[in-house]
């Protein structure tokens, strides 16, 4: 969308300056700003690494159960961003379930349909 040059009444034309987005002269107002437009925001609150948080929890490349909520479900490794580790904790967790991989624990990809 265009940039529309406010009119000046005083000089009778155009004023360089100021212009608006939509054509409203209103500067400022609640419905200017098109929702779908906005910037997304984050959630505010950032993960906190399980493995940190607690230390009972051992990372080990032979349970399977425990390596399950770090892959996604085409068997892909879920990034750091996703589950909130610490990247100590996502290098283990890769290791892991490379290792897991090798020894058949693990699928490499999953089923095909």
């Amino acid at each position: 969308m265009r940039p529309t040059y406010k009119s000046s009444s005083s000089k009778g034309g155009f004023s360089k300056g100021g212009f608006s987005k939509g054509g409203s002269s209103k500067a400022g107002s609640a419905k200017e700003m098109d929702p779908s437009k906005k910037k997304m925001m984050g959630t505010g609150r950032k993960k906190a690494c399980r493995f940190c948080s607690d230390a009972q929890i051992i990372l080990d490349y032979k349970e399977p159960r425990l390596l399950g909520p770090f892959l996604s479900e085409r068997g892909k490794i879920v990034p750091r961003r996703m589950t909130g580790n610490c990247a100590f904790h996502q290098k283990r967790v890769t290791e892991a379930v490379k290792r897991a991989r090798i020894l058949a624990l693990i699928p490499f990809m999953a089923a095909q349909r």
